[in-house]
């Protein structure tokens, strides 16, 4: 107003009119500042009330889920979560309220005296550093975010039977709505949401705005209880005593195959329970008591599955009404099948064969017999029956086809990719041991010089056909076979007491597969200990 391309007599009186419209605000700030005090003394009560009755509220969900907690377990546990969330963030802006008030003598907040709480400098140090906010101010903000954010993730974790899709959609939004932290335009054009809503405010507005923060976390916590209790309600009024049937005309299904079942409602409600039942059972009647019973609405089937094979439940279910007896007609089928003697387990990421042994597998489809079934990939050969074995040979994978054929003549047939991968590297031993290891010089003249694969699933069988012999201060010796020979032990002899020698270059192969080339051995360590 007093800048830009102006006159200076033009400058003078625009100056002039900002400095009335100050004197102006000065005549006008007592009423404004108790204004602000008054609405935030009636925030403050407000927020007091319905701190209570969200406590009432939340004492009373507690004893629901103790009562019913196949019904409110669930609806406490995500209420929980926006509760202790709410909690928290009301206590941080109760803190800061605390900080910029601990100037204001306890007299005038006492009495009221809005008047003093006139300047807004507490509040801008508490914010603000220079043209950026402070790290408290930052902290404010981010906090905000974290509150929207964790608020609005846990009710759209809500199960839709206690809050819908579309009102969990329309609560997300009033809560943004609600925190929405972005750039406001103002006088200042994009200016920050903190900036303007703080900077430069009397005192006594900004804690207003925070009190009005808090009333804004009571009323989401309000909100969100609200919304799952309408729910539950709305479910127990509804079609909650009605489950879904599947009505079939065979027991199972081959895959591929028309699918021609239907979907029905069944009631389930725990008061309706017939007067009597007639029930068979492949034309066997069924006796209350011993073969059925009701329980919760339902008539609970406590009958052997039968052989294996497709099994017809018959009969009706007797109910009275207006002193006249309806009957429902019951016609069912099941399937038994033959029980498993053993289970199918598969470890993800864990389908591997190894490359120079023999690598057992299991090969079956569930259905079909052993005889009906083939499998076939490179490397693989049956033993009998299911078993098979793998000795892959080049690449990184090797895919198995299995295929068989279903009773009703169709051929199925599904494949796997097995990674192939090399035995690991051997740690060569003296004596069993590997490592670093300690013995006497006599002991190790005679010991046996070996290579093992520790924690291999595989029990191979490996042999040693020569390695190195290093005692400190002597050449190196080169040993042909599993044990120090005349030169390895003249060696040995000149070696001090504590001195190690070291095994290396052990050369190790399978004694059954002598053309497959191990990884270099591990070498081995001995302190000598006389």
């Amino acid at each position: 107003m007093a800048g830009g391309n102006l006159s200076p007599r033009q400058k003078m009186i625009n100056l002039m009119y900002l400095v009335f419209i100050a004197m102006l605000a000065l005549n006008m700030s007592k009423e404004v500042l108790s204004a602000f005090g008054l609405l935030n003394e009636k925030l403050e009560v407000s927020n007091e009330k319905a701190t209570l009755n969200n406590e009432m509220a939340y004492n009373g969900l507690k004893q629901k889920a103790n009562d019913q907690p196949e019904k409110y377990a669930v609806m406490l546990e995500k209420y929980d979560g926006i509760n202790s969330l709410s909690d928290e963030f009301y206590t941080y802006i109760e803190g800061i309220k605390t900080n910029i008030t601990s100037n204001v003598k306890e007299a005038d907040l006492e009495s009221g005296n809005y008047e003093v709480m006139d300047k807004a400098d507490e509040l801008d140090q508490f914010f603000f550093q220079g043209d950026n906010y402070s790290k408290e101010g930052q902290k404010f903000v981010d906090y905000i975010h974290s509150y929207k954010k964790q608020a609005i993730e846990t009710i759209n974790s809500i199960p839709d039977s206690l809050i819908k899709a579309e009102q969990k959609e329309s609560l997300a939004a009033t809560i943004e709505e609600r925190f929405k932290t972005g750039d406001e335009n103002g006088e200042v054009k994009n200016q920050a949401w903190l900036n303007y809503h703080f900077e430069g405010f009397p005192l006594i507005a900004s804690l207003t705005k925070l009190t009005n923060i808090q009333s804004d976390i009571k009323t989401t916590q309000e909100d969100v209880l609200s919304a799952m209790v309408q729910g539950q309600l709305t479910s127990d009024v509804s079609y909650s005593n009605y489950s879904t049937l599947l009505e079939q005309p065979k027991s199972a299904y081959y895959s591929g195959e028309e699918f021609d079942g239907a979907i029905v409602l069944g009631r389930v409600d725990a008061s309706t329970v017939p007067d009597r039942a007639e029930l068979t059972l492949d034309g066997r009647e069924l006796k209350e008591g011993e073969d059925y019973e009701f329980a919760g609405g339902q008539v609970k089937m406590k009958v052997s599955a039968g052989r294996p094979g497709d099994h017809t439940l018959e009969g009706k279910l007797i109910f009275k009404e207006d002193g006249k007896e309806i009957e429902v007609p019951v016609s069912q089928t099941f399937a038994t099948i033959s029980k498993p003697n053993a289970a199918v387990i598969s470890a993800d990421k864990m389908n591997v064969v190894y490359r120079g042994v023999s690598n057992p597998l299991t090969i079956s489809i569930p259905g079909i017999p052993d005889n009906k079934v083939s499998a076939s990939a490179p490397g693989l050969s049956r033993a009998s029956g299911s078993k098979y074995t793998m000795n892959p040979g080049t690449g990184r994978t090797v895919k198995i086809t299995a295929s068989g054929t279903l009773p009703d003549g169709q051929r199925v047939a599904s494949s796997s990719e097995f990674r192939i991968k090399d035995i690991p590297r051997p740690s060569g031993t003296v004596r069993g041991e590997f490592g670093e290891i300690k013995m006497p010089r006599a002991n190790l003249e005679i010991s046996t010089i070996g290579a093992m694969l520790e924690d291999f699933d595989f029990d191979l069988n490996i042999a040693v056909s020569g390695f190195k012999f290093k005692v400190p201060g002597q050449p190196t010796v080169q040993v042909n076979g599993n044990k120090l020979d005349g030169r390895a032990k003249a060696a040995l002899k000149r070696a001090g007491r504590g001195e190690s020698v070291q095994i290396f270059d052990i050369e190790a192969y399978i004694t059954n597969n002598r053309s497959y080339k191990l990884k270099k051995v591990s070498p081995v360590v001995v302190e000598l200990t006389n």
